[in-house]
């Protein structure tokens, strides 16, 4: 039994691991796998879980962009420290609204729209503003190429288009993203912002979880099992992201997002069709 919960734990990190970076919502895939895989586990204990999972998938961003986000290296030139640390003065403007906001909605948000056909319908409907930007953008070019031409004005209003990604299904990265390019960002640009903006958002929202459990039910009542599982999950998901991460970067250089769009709205249409047979036939 231990054996088939740890396999279940490392199915889960692996699609943490890719979704998270990927604009095509984590919360869709994990609702279809927790379908599937269902761990043995109480609930305050996997809603804990599925949170804490993602400190391993911010970690590889720590990791691979350590040095650009270090304003302290002693490699980079005076000018450089101040535009590292401008960069994380945006990063910070730009997450006070999911931060505020966020925190007040988090319980009331999951207790009424944590639902199959809610997330289905943010999939199909993101899914079409992807392919609606895209095809846009092959007319319109960015403005903002790099992070220095990104204003505080365009990071706050980055920062209020993510609030969108309260809605389960939506995607923080997808939204963050769609939201970016909106405002005249280049791929490259919108991508790699919604990494870092990533970074305190989930950092906050992963001690929000384990606060809110602790004080419910206490660390003593995790088991060590159950501390194994949430290190192998964090594990998992930390390797996979370091993949996925670079499989992004590298596929933006060359592709668009249109793919992902087309994506978004066959896993939608799977959802509504599975979660359809299944209220019918249970």
């Amino acid at each position: 039994m231990e054996l088939i919960e740890i396999l279940k734990v490392v199915i889960l990190g692996i699609i943490q691991g890719i979704t998270e970076w990927l604009p095509i919502s984590s919360t869709g895939h994990m609702i279809l796998a927790d379908t599937f895989l269902q761990l043995q586990q109480p609930k305050d204990f996997m809603d804990m879980f599925y949170v804490v999972i993602q400190l391993g998938s911010i970690l590889a961003v720590v990791v691979l962009y350590f040095n650009k986000l270090n304003p302290f290296s002693r490699a980079k030139s005076r000018a450089e420290r101040l535009s590292t640390f401008q960069l994380w003065f945006k990063v910070i403007v730009a997450i006070l609204p999911i931060g505020v906001i966020g925190l007040l909605v988090d319980d009331w948000v999951t207790e009424h729209f944590y639902t199959p056909t809610v997330i289905a319908i943010a999939l199909i409907f993101y899914g079409v503003l992807f392919i609606l930007l895209e095809k846009r953008n092959h007319r319109v070019k960015p403005r903002i190429r790099n992070f220095e031409q990104l204003s505080y004005r365009t990071a706050v209003c980055i920062g209020i288009l993510q609030l969108l990604a309260i809605i389960p299904g939506t995607s923080r990265s997808g939204s963050t993203i769609l939201g970016a390019m909106l405002l005249s960002c280049s791929r490259f640009v919108a991508t790699e912002f919604s990494f870092f903006m990533a970074i305190p958002v989930m950092f906050g929202a992963s001690g929000y979880k384990i606060l809110k459990f602790i004080l419910k039910t206490g660390l003593a009542s995790i088991t060590g099992f159950q501390w194994g599982l949430l290190l192998i999950g964090s594990l998992v998901a930390f390797v996979v992201s370091l993949f996925a991460i670079k499989f992004l970067m590298n596929f933006i250089r060359k592709h668009d997002f249109t793919v992902f769009g087309w994506y978004r709205i066959v896993l939608g249409i799977i959802v509504i069709l599975f979660f359809g047979a299944k209220a019918i036939f249970a």
